[in-house]
């Protein structure tokens, strides 16, 4: 059974990932979205934020790519870490008491720890 870590304090920024996984928090709740847990993790799969909009889960990976001489925050989201998220998606769905719930998978991408620099890619990828 994998380790399932919950919401983490507010103030949490021991890292330039958690300082951009509570930039990314804050702007999606400005936007009308709940934040259901933080780092949930699986044997071989994690998403950084689980969310709730409206009815459907939404499942983000939140990218801080401040050197785009790698392809920048976007393409660093490969085939094979797309499909961790999914395993992680897939093992919280199987947890849940309610069946048939909408969920889709979405990206916060940063180039710089600022909330001007956030892009949202909404149905960023897809259950294959």
């Amino acid at each position: 059974m994998g380790k399932i870590s919950t919401l983490r304090p507010s103030g949490y920024t021991k890292t330039s990932g958690g300082a951009a996984e509570n930039l990314a928090a804050a702007f999606l709740e400005r936007r009308g979205l709940g934040i259901v847990l933080r780092n949930y993790r699986c044997r071989g799969g994690e998403v950084d934020l689980i969310c709730r909009d409206r009815r459907a889960l939404v499942f983000v990976e939140v990218r801080l790519r401040s050197n785009p001489d790698f392809g920048g925050a976007a393409a660093s989201i490969t085939r094979d870490k797309q499909a961790r998220i999914i395993l992680a998606a897939e093992h919280y769905l199987a947890t849940l008491t309610t069946a048939n719930v909408d969920c889709r998978f979405d990206c916060v991408l940063l180039d710089r720890l600022s909330p001007d620099s956030i892009e949202w890619i909404r149905d960023a990828f897809a259950l294959s």
